[in-house]
């Protein structure tokens, strides 16, 4: 019985709102972007992987957390799209709502919250929630596979060039 309720809170994000529509939608705004899109396969390879440096580096973190967070980073696109909003403050947003809807643990979100807003700034190296998100986020990247590569803004250091750090 344990089994069924180890990532509950995963199971009403994708059951019970319309979060998979949310995702849809930032598909549907990302169809034509010719570099990385940000849609559910990005953010499920986020959380695989970020579980598996979880793993590997025996952190202390919890593996629903994780999933969550990886699940909700990149939500704040539609608001970037939309209205001019740097994604990491808007994911922040989203995060909130959705969090809420599903009941979420309240004393457990302050840590999402500052993952999803904090995910892209380089200064937190040393905070390993973000620090896994931020790595697994730039690792799901193919680059070394990418066709448009040389046009992409991101830097040669930051490109990933490998399947397996």
């Amino acid at each position: 019985m344990e089994r069924q309720n180890e990532m509950e809170y995963v199971r009403r994000l994708i059951q019970e709102t319309d979060y998979l529509e949310q995702m849809k939608q930032l598909e549907e705004l990302e169809k034509e972007r010719k570099f990385c899109r940000h849609g559910l396969n990005h953010v499920l390879d986020v959380a695989r992987i970020a579980w598996i440096q979880v793993l590997e580096e025996q952190l202390s973190l919890e593996k629903e957390m994780v999933y969550l967070t990886a699940l909700l980073h990149d939500l704040g696109r539609i608001a970037e799209y939309q209205k001019g909003i740097p994604h990491h403050e808007a994911g922040v947003t989203m995060a909130r709502m959705y969090l809420e809807q599903i009941g979420y643990p309240k004393e457990k979100c302050a840590l999402i919250y500052e993952t999803i807003e904090e995910h892209r700034n380089k200064n937190k190296l040393n905070e390993d929630f973000i620090n896994t998100i931020r790595k697994a986020d730039n690792s799901s990247r193919n680059c070394f596979f990418c066709e448009v590569t040389k046009e992409c803004k991101w830097s040669e250091e930051r490109k990933n060039d490998t399947i397996v750090d």
